[in-house]
């Protein structure tokens, strides 16, 4: 072999590994992603994935040790296994979770993402031991291939976050990354061609493999929704995975649903119960109506029934996925619902995060309602911590009043509670309501002020379909499962605590509740 040969293939290598590099690492993450949409909780299954993914790595650097012979054909077939296996991944995860068995989709998901990882941990090491016996010094091609690996590694993870996942969507990405691996895989086989004994296999089997990713790519995503539809219990009529979130429409006789990855936010059959309770009770706590914070609600749903009150001014809607409110004001299931309540001028729309947004106001509120995903991961877990609502009680102007869904006194009692002791804790007065909500069960909120809530005093307005003043006294009765007395398995009171930013007990309090439902 010549010494321009040599360089030429050496360059090969190094290429080869920051590009496989890349996508591995948005592998990595596309796995994280999917277990956090399918199984919730992103924080326990980006850490599952990780791990499991690394511990791959490390079983794949151990079985390289015994491939010394035929390195450029093995790293064609690990790379042509990468791209089948990963490629395939998203699309047969959501047909795993509809058509199989509860557990059977965290099963495949951490066995693929095993076998992702262990592919790729033999990676590394054969390109490093090739590069070697081209003639690169085993310490200078060690150091080129790991820094190609490592940079392709943060190459990996931004393209994931800021392109890959909010414009091609999880199925269409790991299509996308798959075809990639196997073109690299390609490319190697016709540089390597001299010294390749079945060259025709390797090209013939890559171009096959290719073609069928691109057939993946062109109708996975559509496999993958028609899995996805057996989820719901109604005909999906409109999906789109944000930068955020997944956002998924269901119709059927009449009753449209949304849901935010995969968990219900409302029903039109009912949702006027819950919002009816979650706007009135404040607005009639509050001594005054002329400005009005709403954090979360980006379906418009609360601002339809803020905006029946006269003396209402301004009302500032914070909701952090510029999708959802946009949603909100141009697709018509919803405007028919909200009544194109995003769309009225004293309405103002800021796409930011809630806390981050409280903690950069000036401002000050007569009433703040509080219309946010329930506390199922750290993201939104920061949402309902007491320094949150210090920041809330901060912005209240005197005589204001903020109220916050709060999850189910029912199903969720200690989550329920906790919530309402951490509001306490910094510094509101509060009562607590519970009403049922036939497509949540029963479901609760806690009004809260700097002074007293008498709410049996409270005035309801007349322009409501299930509230009343009459109802009010009914709404604060709790059953006994469902009180504030919080019994552990052998009946032994549980002493509650706030839920901090330092010590976020409420994620694994609200896992623990919500595991049989």
């Amino acid at each position: 072999m010549t010494e321009q040969e040599s360089v030429r293939q050496s360059r090969a290598i190094y290429y080869a590994s920051g590009i496989v590099s890349i996508c591995g690492i948005i592998f990595e993450v596309l796995f994280g992603a999917l277990g956090s949409y399918i199984l919730g909780d992103g924080v326990k299954q980006y850490t599952l994935t990780i791990s499991l993914f690394l511990t791959g790595m490390g079983i794949g650097a151990y079985i390289s040790e015994k491939m010394t012979k035929h390195l450029i054909a093995s790293f064609i077939w690990i790379e042509y296994g990468i791209g089948l296996v990963g490629g395939f991944s998203a699309m047969l995860l959501f047909g795993v979770t509809a058509y199989l068995p509860d557990g059977t989709d965290a099963l495949f998901l951490y066995g693929v993402t095993l076998l992702v990882g262990t592919l790729t941990g033999v990676e590394l090491p054969i390109l490093i031991r090739k590069a070697n016996e081209i003639g690169v010094s085993l310490q200078k091609s060690a150091a080129k291939v790991l820094f190609s690996d490592y940079a392709g590694g943060l190459v990996g993870g931004l393209l994931f976050l800021f392109l890959l996942r909010p414009y091609f969507g999880l199925v269409k990405t790991s299509f996308l990354v798959a075809l990639i691996n196997v073109a690299v895989a390609l490319w190697i086989v016709f540089r390597f061609k001299k010294e390749l004994k079945r060259f025709m296999l390797h090209a013939v089997s890559g171009f096959v493999f290719f073609l069928i990713l691109i057939l993946g790519a062109l109708f996975g995503e559509e496999a993958a929704f028609h899995f996805e539809q057996k989820l719901y219990k109604d005909p999906v009529v409109f999906s789109a995975q944000t930068a955020y979130q997944q956002i998924i429409l269901t119709r059927e006789q009449g009753d449209t649903r949304l849901y935010l990855d995969g968990q219900l936010q409302f029903s039109s059959s009912d949702e006027h119960r819950y919002h009816e309770i979650l706007v009135h009770p404040v607005m009639a706590a509050a001594a005054r109506h002329e400005n009005v914070l709403v954090l979360g609600g980006g379906d418009g749903l609360a601002v339809r029934e803020l905006l029946k009150y006269e003396d209402l001014k301004a009302v500032t809607l914070v909701d952090l996925d510029p999708a959802m409110t946009e949603t909100a004001r141009t697709n018509h299931l919803l405007t028919e619902l909200n009544k194109g309540s995003l769309e009225d001028r004293r309405v103002k729309i800021v796409n930011e995060d809630a806390f981050q947004f409280l903690e950069k106001a000036d401002g000050f509120y007569d009433v703040i309602i509080i219309d946010l995903p329930d506390p199922n991961n750290e993201s939104l877990n920061k949402l309902y911590t007491q320094e949150f609502y210090s920041l809330v009680r901060n912005h209240l102007r005197p005589g204001g009043a903020t109220i916050v869904q709060a999850t189910s006194p029912v199903f969720a009692p200690e989550v329920y509670w906790t919530i309402d002791k951490t509001i306490q804790a910094a510094g509101l007065k509060t009562e607590n309501l519970h009403a049922d909500i036939p497509s949540f069960g029963g479901w609760g909120f806690v009004l809260a002020s700097r002074e007293s809530i008498l709410v049996e005093d409270l005035t309801i307005i007349n322009e409501t379909r299930y509230l009343s003043a009459e109802m009010l006294p009914a709404l604060l009765s709790f059953g006994k499962d469902e009180d504030g007395l919080i019994e552990d398995d052998n009946g032994n009171p549980i002493t509650l605590t706030p839920n901090t930013l330092i010590r976020p007990n409420l994620i694994e309090v609200y896992e623990k509740s919500w595991r049989y439902y």
